[in-house]
């Protein structure tokens, strides 16, 4: 930055024993270039092409569920391929702004993808299920519709990207219904939710792979089955303009969903 400085003439950062603070050549300077840094930084780590193995790093943010299930299983194996490619993930159930964030990438349901984004299947389809013990069920009708939920304990999802309580979503045929639930418990973590359930406290809606287990060994009970059809899972999204850089186009097609 000094450097900077004298080349230009202009002091850039007023300096203190404390702290350091742009001056206001320095800001005007940022104003200027600052929309360009994100290509700058691309166009340095092509550079990379130049050495023997694709090198830099890649900031990604994403849902703890898609982490564990997508992202995870493919992610191990590409670290260990390409030792100079660093990955740092950031696991939060919010839609982040990558943009200004300065991530590389997201993951998130294809839902809820920007329409200015590039998107990349990295997932299979996605299926939510109601489930609870035997134990809950025992003195209760099960629901035979998403309606039924009224008269049920269940176990909510706050969402901060929705901005309150998830609606469980039901479809069957083209009927589409959106279901307001009560219940004791909100939490914004799936792994919570699906202890919740094994615990006793009312009905989860949740994916069906998180259960899978619990539902094989008679831990939980499915309802609601012909209200939960497939949708389409997760996809990695960055910004059209983006110049990717080796290591980028690398963990591109490593994570892309060929099933």
């Amino acid at each position: 930055m000094r450097a900077l400085e004298e080349r230009l003439g202009v002091r850039l950062l007023t300096r203190t024993t404390r702290s350091v603070a742009p001056t206001e050549a320095g800001e005007r300077l940022v104003a200027t270039v600052g929309s360009h840094v994100e290509e700058i930084e691309a166009g340095l780590a092509a550079l990379s092409e130049l050495r023997d193995k694709p090198a830099g790093t890649i900031r990604i943010t994403t849902v703890d569920h898609a982490a564990e299930t997508v992202l995870w299983p493919k992610l191990a194996d590409f670290l260990t391929e390409y030792p100079d490619i660093n990955v740092e993930l950031v696991i939060d159930n919010t839609l982040r702004d990558i943009v200004s964030e300065r991530f590389d990438a997201g993951i998130r349901m294809g839902e809820r993808v920007a329409r200015d984004m590039i998107a990349v299947k990295v997932g299979p389809d996605i299926r939510l299920v109601a489930v609870a013990t035997p134990a809950y069920f025992a003195p209760r009708s099960k629901p035979q519709t998403p309606q039924d939920l009224a008269h049920h304990s269940c176990i909510n999802l706050r969402l901060a990207t929705l901005g309150g309580v998830y609606a469980w979503e039901f479809q069957k045929g083209s009927r589409e219904i959106n279901v307001r639930v009560d219940g004791q418990l909100t939490v914004n973590d799936i792994a919570v939710i699906r202890k919740a359930a094994l615990s006793g406290l009312g009905i989860a809606f949740i994916p069906e792979d998180v259960v899978q287990a619990d539902v094989a060994a008679g831990h939980l009970v499915r309802v609601l089955d012909d209200w939960s059809p497939p949708f389409p899972g997760y996809y990695l999204y960055y910004p059209s303009r983006r110049q990717q850089s080796p290591a980028f186009a690398l963990l591109v097609e490593a994570l892309r969903h060929r099933g």
